[in-house]
């Protein structure tokens, strides 16, 4: 990193953080669905591979998470990190057909409130 200015930091942080929601709301969903077919057989267990899936996209997304926080502030990437809420929320009402209500989708509006208040905040 070497030449770059610690705004260009804070940024491709930022982008991978934001990246980084979309691939841990997908592991997310992968575990959920795989919860479905859960079974406390060991072979069973080692041959849900929609679980070894999802853990292995969640890893990827904590992976990318860590780099992430290496290059920026704390407060400000983590606050970020809740839009895998809205991702997982989302997801879940056409993958499970869960029902999205008023109140949720308050607290979506809030959640993206939050997140652009902070994004502000820290110019």
């Amino acid at each position: 990193m070497a030449g770059k200015t610690t705004r260009e930091t804070k940024y491709w942080a930022i982008v991978l953080v934001a990246f980084c929601t979309l691939v841990t709301a997908t592991g997310q969903i992968l575990l959920k669905i795989a919860s479905d077919r859960l079974a406390l057989d060991f072979i069973k267990l080692i041959t849900n591979y929609v679980l070894i899936a999802g853990c292995i996209v969640y890893l990827i997304g904590a992976l990318m998470l860590i780099i992430a926080l290496k290059g920026g502030e704390l407060s400000i990437l983590y606050p970020i990190f809740s839009l895998t809420f809205i991702w997982v929320t989302i997801a879940s009402k056409f993958i499970f057909s869960e029902v999205i209500g008023p109140l949720k989708w308050v607290g979506i509006a809030f959640i993206i409130a939050g997140v652009s208040l902070i994004g502000v905040g820290s110019r």
